[in-house]
C-alpha cells in the first residue's frame, strides 16, 4: 500500500498521479565523523553556517521554531535566525503574537535548520528566554525603517478584518513617527534559545545517514558528544 497524489483537472491541465513511495533522494555529498566535529555545538554550528553562507543557501538562517501550549499542544513555523553567542540562538518577534505567548507560558522548544543544497539538518532543543532590552533596541534599529513601522502597526496573530485595516495602521505609524521618534515598542523584542542538546545529520547514501549529538551535562557545564543510529 501506498499513498500519492491523485490525477487531477487544474485549470483544464491534466496532473499525473504522483506515487509519494517513489520520491526520494539518495544523499552522498558528504560524511560525519565524531572525531572531526568541535568540543561544543556553537564552533560546530559556526563551522556548518560558514559553508553554508558560501553554499549560495536561499534564507541560510531560516529555521523551524516549534513551541507548545502548558497542556502540550505543538504549533511551528519558520523564523530567521539573527545572532548566536556562548549562550544561545536569538530571533526577533512580538511578545504579543502566538508564539510570543507560547513561549510566556512554557519556554520549552525546538529549532530546525535544513540545508537541502548540503543536505544538512541541524535540531536544537532547548529554553527560550527573552533578550535583554539593550539587545533587543539594538536589534530593532538595525532593522529597515518599513519593518520598524510593520512592527508598531500589526497585531501579529490576532485576526484582522481585512487587508485595509493593516495598510491603515501602517499611514497611522507613519504620521505618528514623523512627530516623535521611532524606538521599539515594549511588545516587540527578542528571544535567545539557550541549547540543552542539538544534534548535527549529514545525509548519507542508503538512509544510513550520520547524526552526531551534544548533551549538556549541567553539573560539568560540558557538552556529551555521541553518534546516534540513523
Amino acid at each position: 500500500m501506498y499513498f500519492c497524489i491523485k490525477e487531477c483537472k487544474y485549470k483544464d491541465k491534466t496532473m499525473p498521479e504522483i506515487p509519494l513511495s517513489n520520491i526520494r533522494t539518495d544523499y552522498k555529498k558528504a560524511s560525519l565523523k565524531i572525531e572531526d566535529v568541535t568540543a561544543d555545538p556553537f564552533s560546530q554550528f559556526n563551522n556548518w553556517f560558514e559553508e553554508v553562507l558560501h553554499s549560495k543557501v536561499e534564507e541560510p538562517n531560516a529555521m523551524t521554531l516549534a513551541t507548545t501550549t502548558p497542556d502540550g499542544h505543538p504549533s511551528a513555523r519558520i523564523v530567521l535566525l539573527k545572532g548566536l553567542d556562548e549562550k544561545g540562538f536569538y530571533f526577533y518577534t512580538n511578545y504579543e503574537s502566538h508564539k510570543g505567548r507560547e513561549l510566556s507560558e512554557n519556554p520549552y522548544v525546538a529549532l530546525v535548520f535544513f540545508w537541502k543544497e548540503l543536505e544538512r539538518q541541524v535540531r536544537i532543543e532547548g529554553i527560550a528566554e527573552r533578550a535583554t532590552k539593550e539587545q533587543s533596541d539594538t536589534y530593532f534599529h538595525s532593522r529597515p525603517k518599513g519593518s520598524q513601522i510593520g512592527a508598531w502597526s500589526s497585531p501579529q496573530s490576532r485576526e484582522i478584518p481585512d487587508r485595509a485595516f493593516l495598510e491603515t495602521r501602517v499611514e497611522t505609524m507613519k504620521s505618528r513617527f514623523e512627530k516623535e521618534s521611532l524606538r521599539r515598542p515594549e511588545f516587540w523584542g527578542g528571544f535567545c534559545v539557550k541549547p540543552q542538546y542539538v544534534e548535527f545529520w549529514q545525509g548519507r547514501a542508503s538512509r544510513l545517514h550520520d547524526r552526531i549529538f551534544y548533551k549538556r551535562q549541567q553539573e560539568k557545564e560540558t557538552w556529551q558528544i555521541g553518534r546516534l543510529a540513523p
